[in-house]
């Protein structure tokens, strides 16, 4: 299936994938050729685009939508990050910067710091 992965500011990927796993505000999908056409509102977590021998695109995505027809999917984030642009030491500090607040501006930084550091394999 065509996969295309977008931000407003530029394209990131696009291309033949084999799967796509991602996190809407009705839970966890993962999409193969030939699945049923939908729409999803993404959440702030990590993309996975299976694509290749074993290859995969990870990505920490914040917000944005998914629109899946029988062979293709495209994901339009509001931003996008790939798990080798996220620099793991300043997501860590901005996780525990948050936990000092208790307003939505904090636990949005929190839920952008938690992608990050999942789309770069670590458990929060």
């Amino acid at each position: 299936m065509n996969v295309e992965l977008v931000a407003p500011d530029r394209k990131i990927w696009t291309g033949e994938a084999e799967m796509v796993i991602a996190r809407t505000t009705e839970g966890d999908i993962g999409i193969l050729p030939n699945h049923e056409p939908m729409l999803g509102v993404l959440v702030e977590s990590p993309i996975r685009i299976k694509h290749g021998e074993g290859q995969e695109i990870v990505a920490a995505v914040h917000g944005g939508f998914l629109s899946v027809t029988r062979d293709t999917v495209s994901i339009l984030a509001e931003v996008v990050e790939l798990a080798d642009e996220i620099d793991t030491s300043r997501a860590r500090q901005s996780l525990e910067e948050s936990k000092s607040g208790d307003d939505d501006e904090a636990k949005a930084a929190a839920r952008r710091a938690t992608a990050r550091l999942r789309a770069v394999g670590e458990t929060v």
